[in-house]
């Protein structure tokens, strides 16, 4: 027998030394330390799968999850505590010692509009009720909403509404840049400081990845208060990079506010000659509703900060006549509900002859499938323009999957040829248009902290739908058998990359 293991050892020696090394000539505390790693990382697996069963928003997600977690540990524990936690538990904990301040905000400022009369009564009107419920707070009349197409009419815009700020600036954008569209936007705000005007900023710091510190340090010797969105706050927090901060908001004295899909970088103004040109689309919004836009913002810089804002929450009609209709969605992971979701749900079901979809990024899950089914199945026009010249190859092949099996039902997809195409703005029938920062995809549902603008209006509508009918001249109408024409090596692709979408 012992001689048997000497020829085996001589021979794995002469074949294979460095693994006869390890195997054979392995120290006994090196293997009891191995052999306890696989121990630790197994018990850690299994209590992170009870998590994760108890968690998981789908049973398929929960079985993927648990059985990835007890087979391979060492690769699968990592990856859940960065990409597979769906709630912001921090935040919510966090959030939880401002929930009195933020809940008496919202307590007070509904009184407030049903004493100036703008407030929209949820028990009259079963759409604006479920609304309500979903977003704390009631849809607002007397407010003028302008729609602002790409970088030559965004900017100046915001540019200028800041130069004519009088008390404060709130700021929030996921991408800020120190390239020169960055360094307008710190010039108007320092010249707004040397005004005397308040300034707080937040960015997200994994979307803002790279803004030196110089950049920021400029700002807050100025006095103004800017400081990352801090995502990553808290011990338990230290590795959750899957949450982001995807808001774009300017807001001023309370009074104007700014929302939709642009960020603070050159490529958002042309100067990315790759993806130029560059659409997108915001809205300036003034009258009651920018109180509604201004709560999220208020409760991020709580989370960030540790400190509360004070703000103007009188709520000033803009117009004296009836103006229009607008509704704020705030969403994220720290909310008990999917809002995002069950807000673009409701918009499908909302639908009687047509829904209009411009989103860059268009991955949705069964559920949302499932809607636009039944509404091209009820009649309804639905088309989804998405670009044809993505930013993410990834996202781009998912989004071919959707072809097919949504092409059988009448749904038509357009594919934007002219640069890239950023915006996220859909178009109900002729009456409701939304425009914000979230996109049809599981992040935007479910990951990020999303703002949406809400319209109802014809005017406004019409508005909307001259822009579709300008982007449609821009684009390609795609065959229903394209994705099968492309071959089998397309398709393979694109089903491999649909595969990964929870966390595109």
């Amino acid at each position: 027998m012992l001689r048997s293991i000497r020829r085996l050892k001589d021979g794995m020696r002469r074949r294979f030394p460095r693994v006869a090394g390890v195997f054979f000539y392995m120290s006994r505390r090196r293997k009891r330390f191995i052999a306890l790693f696989f121990v630790l990382a197994h018990v850690l697996g299994a209590l992170t799968s009870v998590q994760a069963i108890m968690t998981t928003r789908t049973s398929q997600g929960a079985t993927a999850w648990a059985v990835a977690l007890n087979t391979v540990p060492m690769a699968a524990v990592p990856a859940y505590w960065v990409f597979g936690r769906t709630k912001f538990e921090g935040y919510i904990s966090g959030r939880q010692g401002s929930d009195e301040r933020s809940i008496q905000v919202v307590k007070d400022l509904k009184e407030r509009y049903k004493a100036s009369g703008v407030a929209v009564a949820s028990e009259d009107a079963g759409s604006a009720k479920v609304l309500e419920r979903l977003t704390k707070l009631p849809a607002t009349l007397g407010n003028e909403v302008q729609l602002l197409r790409n970088s030559d009419a965004i900017f100046p815009s915001i540019f200028k509404g800041i130069d004519e700020a009088k008390s404060y600036v709130l700021i929030q954008f996921y991408i800020v840049r120190d390239d020169e569209l960055g360094k307008q936007l710190k010039d108007h705000l320092l010249a707004a400081r040397r005004r005397g005007v308040r300034v707080h900023f937040l960015y997200d710091e994994i979307g803002s990845y790279g803004l030196p510190s110089e950049y920021t340090a400029e700002l807050r010797n100025a006095g103004a208060e800017i400081m990352p969105f801090n995502s990553m706050k808290g011990w338990n927090n230290r590795f959750q990079v899957n949450f982001r901060n995807h808001r774009k908001v300017v807001i001023v004295d309370g009074r104007t506010a700014w929302a939709g899909g642009a960020n603070i970088g050159d490529e958002y103004s042309g100067g990315d000659a790759k993806l130029s040109p560059w659409h997108d689309t915001m809205v300036r919004v003034s009258g009651p509703a920018v109180q509604a836009i201004q709560l999220p913002f208020f409760e991020d810089w709580i989370w960030s900060s540790d400190k509360e804002l004070a703000l103007e929450w009188a709520p000033v009609r803009a117009t004296p006549d009836g103006g229009q209709k607008v509704q704020c969605i705030a969403s994220g992971p720290a909310d008990s509900l999917e809002t995002c979701t069950l807000h673009f749900l409701h918009l499908i079901q909302l639908a009687r002859s047509r829904l209009w979809i411009a989103t860059p990024y268009f991955v949705p899950d069964e559920q949302v499938i499932s809607a636009l089914e039944l509404a091209a199945l009820r009649g309804v026009e639905v088309r989804i323009l998405v670009t044809d010249q993505c930013d993410s190859p990834l996202v781009d092949l998912s989004g071919w999957a959707f072809v097919e099996r949504l092409g059988r039902v009448g749904v038509r997809f357009y594919r934007h040829t002219e640069g890239f195409m950023h915006q996220k703005v859909t178009l109900i029938d002729s009456a409701i248009a939304t425009v914000g920062s979230a996109n049809i995809d599981n992040r935007s549902f479910r990951l990020n902290f999303e703002l949406t603008v809400q319209v109802e209006d014809q005017g406004f509508a019409a508005e909307v739908e001259k822009m579709f009918e300008k982007d449609f001249e821009k684009s390609r109408l795609v065959g229903l058998k394209e994705p099968t024409e492309r071959g089998t090596a397309f398709r393979i692709k694109v089903r491999a990359a649909n595969l990964l979408s929870p966390i595109q």
